[in-house]
């Protein structure tokens, strides 16, 4: 592509960035679609937050995608939110809206949502469980309430931090949307064909051999499994379902879909299916790399 002086600049805020799959998406994205923009990441220490979110501005860029450990720690430093955001408290794109003013979105649901839809998977009416209980499984308890699951348990080693999350998502619905459970638990479950969301770094490249729960009883509770896991491609808990032939998604998906919203709300454009299709098949291209 060509860099000039028209060319518009997005980013990445976090650390470490040196592995992010981002700019595969959003330079293919830009080429695709004849837009003059770069996408690169940007290393960012804890107490830099500030003076990046600052840069921002004073750079002009045309937006910042945030990512660990930098989610919460930007929002003070931003003049609004959308109300997804405000809700689950964090914050992983950042749209300029002009006159200095920055606005923070929160695009990793939305695009866990629309990933599972993509693989025909829907919470609307279904029992859901979801192992894990910080930000991430916070972020789908939200999602599964907001689409109407018909009931959400969460499952925890640590059954006081559940009990945590829930407490504060159900002051949010101001109903119990949200069942704490020990991990241990699981046999009182009471039923079966759960949609399970494994939302914890269990099981993350280099320890692909790890799983939150290894009683092969729980599984057979499991009628689909997310694994919000993209590397390796295939968890362990993943194999585990798979081995009593259940269905089963990764994470890569959502990571497409919450940067294609993101690019969507940069750029006031919508990327076409076929080209999110292209744009899956590069990122599968670089992981295997």
């Amino acid at each position: 592509m060509k860099i000039d002086g028209k060319t518009r600049t997005c980013g990445l805020f976090g650390n470490p960035v040196e592995h992010t799959l981002s700019p595969v998406i959003h330079n293919t994205l830009a080429r695709s679609m004849g837009h003059n923009l770069v996408y690169v990441p940007f290393r960012v220490e804890d107490q830099q937050v500030e003076q990046a979110v600052s840069a921002i501005r004073a750079l002009h860029l045309a937006g910042v995608n945030v990512t660990v450990p930098h989610k919460s720690a930007v929002i003070p430093y931003l003049d609004e939110m959308d109300e997804l955001a405000a809700k689950i408290g964090a914050v992983n794109t950042i749209v300029p809206t002009g006159e200095g003013r920055l606005k923070g979105y929160h695009t990793d649901m939305p695009g866990l949502y629309r990933a599972m839809r993509s693989e025909g998977i829907d919470v609307e009416g279904e029992s859901v469980l979801i192992l894990g209980a910080g930000g991430a499984a916070r972020a789908v308890a939200m999602l599964c309430a907001t689409h109407k699951a018909k009931e959400i348990y969460m499952l925890n080693r640590s059954p006081e931090k559940a009990r945590a999350v829930a407490d504060e998502v159900n002051g949010l619905f101001g109903k119990e949307v949200l069942i704490p459970m020990a991990l241990s638990d699981f046999s009182s479950l009471p039923g079966k064909e759960y949609v399970a969301v494994q939302a914890t770094s269990v099981g993350l490249y280099p320890n692909c051999d790890d799983v939150v729960l290894e009683a092969e009883e729980f599984y057979d509770l499991i009628k689909t499994g997310v694994d919000l896991i993209y590397n390796p491609e295939t968890t362990r808990f993943m194999k585990l379902l798979k081995a009593r032939g259940k269905r089963t998604m990764n994470g890569l998906k959502m990571l497409l879909y919450q940067g294609i919203i993101a690019y969507e709300l940069w750029n006031a454009c919508e990327v076409p299916g076929e080209l999110a299709q292209e744009v899956l098949v590069r990122m599968k291209a670089e992981l295997a790399q």
